[in-house]
This record gives C-alpha cells, structure tokens and sequence, in this order.
C-alpha cells in the first residue's frame, strides 16, 4: 500500500487527553478510518471511571488511536491488531516516539489472531473496516474463544448503513450514539 501524501491536519489526528493531550498522530496507509475526534472524546467520557489500570485490545487498530488514547488516559497495557503492513509499521514507530512501555503491535488479520491461544482483556476496541467482519460474529467469538475478562467493556463502531450489531445474550448495551456516518457502542460482557 502506497503511504498518504502529507496533507497537514487531514493526515494527522490528535490525542485527546491524558499524558499525551495533544498530541498528533500520523496516518501513513490508504484506506484507514480513525474514529472521530468527537466520537473518541465521548467514548473515552464513558470510560473514564474504568479505564484505569486495563488491559486492552485494539482489535483492527489503524493508526491506534483508540488504544493510544487509552494508554493516554492510563490503561496498563495494550495489544495493537493490525493487517496492514503500512500502518502496522506506522502504528510501532508513532508508539516509539510517545516512548509507550507494555505495548504490542502485531501485524496479522483480526480473524487469525482470534483463533490463536486466548488471553483474557478488560476492554477491547471492534472498530472494523465498514465492509469487513460483522460485529455479532465478533462478539460472539470473543466471549465464547476466552478472550475476554468478566465484566469487560467491549467498544463496537460501524457505519449505519450495517445499523447497530445485535448483542449475544451475555451482553449488555450500556451506551449508543451515532454521529455522521458512525454507529457507536459501548457494552459489557456478563460471561
């Protein structure tokens, strides 16, 4: 994949608060979809009184500013889940300049890593490509594989026109919002 030409602000997004408040991070591969500013500062709103002390899972990472905000705002660890090479790549170099310790970035498909051995997270980030996985089968193989530890929240993002996912009976929607062409979600695994 070829890298984005430097177009200023376009190409760069920002943390929104914690240690790293204000800083920007760079977008190095075509194609990738960060969540919104807005919709990252309402999420992490959410959050707030949890997040402390995670152990997280930015499951189709992107550029990682789900899980960097995270770490932002003092999550303990974080397992970064990219495909694509570019921005895997992009993902470890922006992670070695904010100096983030407990991180790990793996360059591999988000269906395969699912199928590898489990290790429990307290919060996991779904944030899909729009035409890429559905986030019921996700849901579904997360709880039911051990991926995740009891009581974990689980952030869903997806475009409306998939509308918003339909939740396995362990689970429990506690937020919904949409803004522009994003459905957002915050629930809880009750496994």
């Amino acid at each position: 994949m070829t890298q984005r030409k430097d177009r200023g602000d376009k190409s760069k997004l920002r943390i929104i608060a914690g240690q790293w408040k204000g800083r920007r991070l760079r977008i190095v591969a075509d194609g990738i979809r960060p969540t919104p500013d807005r919709v990252r500062e309402t999420v992490f709103n959410w959050l707030a009184p949890v997040i402390e002390g995670t152990r997280g899972l930015d499951l189709f990472a992107g550029t990682g500013a789900l899980g960097i905000e995270a770490l932002s705002r003092g999550a303990s660890q974080m397992v970064f889940v990219e495909r694509d090479k570019a921005a895997a790549q992009g993902l470890r170099e922006t992670l070695k300049e904010l100096g983030c310790p407990a991180v790990q970035v793996l360059n591999k498909d988000a269906g395969e890593f699912l199928q590898t051995e489990p290790s429990a997270f307290d919060l996991v980030f779904l944030d899909p490509p729009f035409d890429g996985p559905g986030l019921e089968n996700l849901c579904t193989l997360l709880g039911s594989r051990g991926w995740l530890a009891p009581g974990a929240f689980v952030y869903l993002e997806t475009g409306h026109r998939q509308g918003p996912p339909a939740l396995p009976d362990s689970w429990e929607l506690l937020q919904q919002k949409s803004a522009g062409q994003v459905v957002y979600a915050l629930a809880r695994w009750k496994g």
